[in-house]
């Protein structure tokens, strides 16, 4: 190599990283979300699809560091069929963030760190921004709450099933999020962020656990 060449750059090696933990999630669909059965191959009820969704971390881990009892709202928009593309995406961190976790839990949301999640870098076309905010998760009895400053004020219960005490829940899906999605409904979700302003009151929402991995 002559002095006036360069060597190539090295692209950073990907650390493996691990999330468990639970997702909830609120979107303008009036039923229960088609694309958790059809895979985003049929389009939502309204046409498009608006939603917040929050993450609560219980174990987690992006190489060397903890993730564990870190929250992650987001805030996504998808013009028509979700396997089409096109979304737009929005990330709040858990202000209680180290930056190394900060800087990591941003690649696994926003697809850079592949694995579970590496279909945002496929699908979302658009990421409006991501930030610090404080981000709170809490569950009562069955109803789950993501609070993020004055972004997100969201609240979720399940469906009830015929059997007394059981909630309707979608086993042994494809969906990516998880396997068995838990059927629920809104009684909060308002949203004011990157000039959205949008109420989901009483419409789809989910809850999934989730255990997700990369970067393969």
């Amino acid at each position: 190599m002559s002095e006036t060449q360069t060597a190539p750059a090295v692209a950073a090696e990907i650390p493996p990283w691990a999330i468990k933990g639970e997702l909830i999630l609120n979107c303008n669909c009036t039923v229960f979300c088609p694309c958790v059965v059809s895979l985003g191959q049929h389009p939502p009820t309204e046409g498009y699809c608006q939603a917040w969704a929050g993450v609560r971390i219980d174990e987690g881990h992006f190489g060397d560091v903890d993730l564990s009892g870190l929250n992650v709202g987001l805030v996504l928009e998808i013009p028509g069929l979700m396997a089409r593309g096109n979304w737009k995406a929005a990330a709040y961190i858990d202000d209680r963030a180290s930056e190394e976790a900060y800087d990591g839990l941003i690649d696994i949301f926003s697809g850079k760190a592949r694995g579970t999640t590496g279909l945002f870098k496929l699908l979302v076309s658009e990421f409006l921004g991501a930030e610090r905010a404080p981000v709170v998760f809490e569950t009562e009895g069955k109803t789950r709450r993501l609070i993020v400053g004055k972004h997100i004020h969201g609240e979720v219960v399940p469906v009830g099933g015929a059997d007394d005490g059981e909630d309707i829940v979608v086993k042994n899906t494809q969906y990516w999020m998880g396997a068995d999605i838990t059927v629920a409904t809104a009684t909060k979700g308002r949203v004011r962020a990157y000039g959205r302003v949008w109420d989901f009151d009483g419409r789809s929402a989910e809850i999934c656990q989730i255990d997700w991995k990369g970067p393969r």
